[in-house]
């Protein structure tokens, strides 16, 4: 595991850096990962746009930040993620602005496709699904514990409605991408520093 994710946070990016390699390979209508498709762009393009919204308005809540500053210790948040992830476009810009109100966690972001070996490390019912937040201790490297691919109200939502239609389809990720805007972050925010607390 420590060879993985040592290599992986080799290959990081800031946030800064993600959002413009996604921007970048935008301008030359691609998206990150192995594979390339018009609606992959199409997602990409329609989730440049939340991302951009949503570093704009996203807060954390005071009782939060309060929460964020007093954690012992020093962290690394490694995230895993895609450009054209509808569930990361939502939950990077408040992870972002978690570690930046903590000051002791260290934001990095790695593409699935590219970490491979990572990304098998942390598969959610055997599937490569993102994004992924490890939770790294800055002074020894080790991995303790990880979350993720979305909050539980967002996977409530999309397994209900699996089981009531079968399968997952344009509906579905209209009523995911509702969930999150009228949740605005906040049980992503209670997921995580609930997380960092019990470490």
């Amino acid at each position: 595991m420590k060879t993985s994710v040592a290599k992986a946070l080799f290959n990081s990016h800031s946030y800064g850096e993600y959002r413009k390699l996604v921007s970048d390979l935008l301008l030359e209508g691609k998206s990150t990962g192995n594979e390339q498709s018009d609606n992959l762009t199409l997602y990409s393009t329609l989730n440049e746009t939340r991302m951009n919204r949503l570093d704009k308005t996203m807060k954390i809540t005071d009782e939060n930040s309060l929460k964020l500053k007093s954690l012992k210790g020093e962290y690394i948040w490694l995230v895993i993620s895609e450009g054209w992830c509808g569930d990361a476009a939502q939950i990077l810009p408040i992870v972002h602005k978690m570690a930046e109100e903590s000051g002791k966690i260290e934001l990095k972001i790695v593409l699935r496709d590219e970490n491979e070996d990572l990304m098998n490390l942390f598969l959610t019912k055997k599937a490569k699904a993102i994004p992924i937040v490890i939770v790294i201790d800055k002074a020894t490297g080790d991995v303790l514990v990880s979350w993720g691919p979305r909050p539980k109200g967002a996977a409530d939502l999309i397994k209900n409605y699996k089981k009531e239609f079968g399968a997952i389809d344009e509906t579905a990720k209209t009523d995911l991408q509702l969930w999150y805007l009228h949740d605005k972050g906040l049980s992503t925010q209670e997921e995580l520093i609930t997380l960092m607390e019990n470490l």
